[in-house]
């Protein structure tokens, strides 16, 4: 195995760990000290949030798709990352494609386990307010963006 595709799945690993950990010691703590909990006055607090849609709460409303539609689309995902993992040799495109892996896989988990994916963090800034997520959201956005900034930096190829 390539040190590119170990790097990836070590992040695909650490990803559904930290993710699944986070869920289960939050909504244990949430159950028990009530489903809201402010930290920052105003701006941040926790909550407990079943996301029975897509990521942050797309496509959730009364026509949801089953979970199990959700779970097969991000599978089907995962391997065609893992395809596409396969074919670079892009280390920020790797990384990238593993932190999405795991997080696609930490919310295939709450689907399996709960029927829909538990989300906690929640922050408002004066009138706006961003839909609750959790660290598999987390590392879906910051390995989108990766993938986004090595897209933009491309290839340095010498002057011809």
């Amino acid at each position: 195995m390539r040190s590119l595709d170990r790097q990836a799945m070590t992040l695909v690993a650490l990803t559904v760990i930290a993710d699944q950990i986070s869920k289960e010691l939050l909504l244990r703590y949430l159950l028990k000290v009530g489903a809201m909990l402010p930290v920052i006055d105003g701006f941040f607090q926790l909550v407990v949030v079943w996301n029975r849609g897509v990521s942050f709460g797309l496509m959730s409303g009364d026509t949801a798709l089953p979970p199990w539609v959700l779970s097969g689309v991000a599978v089907i995902v995962c391997i065609g990352l893992f395809i596409w993992l396969r074919r670079t040799d892009r280390p920020l495109t790797g990384w990238g494609i593993g932190l999405v892996m795991g997080g696609a896989i930490g919310n295939v988990i709450d689907r399996a386990r709960w029927g829909a994916v538990f989300d906690f963090a929640d922050f408002h800034v004066h009138e706006w307010h961003w839909p609750a997520f959790n660290v598999a959201d987390s590392a879906i956005v910051v390995g989108v963006g990766l993938m986004l900034i090595d897209s933009l930096i491309g290839e340095r190829r010498p002057a011809p």
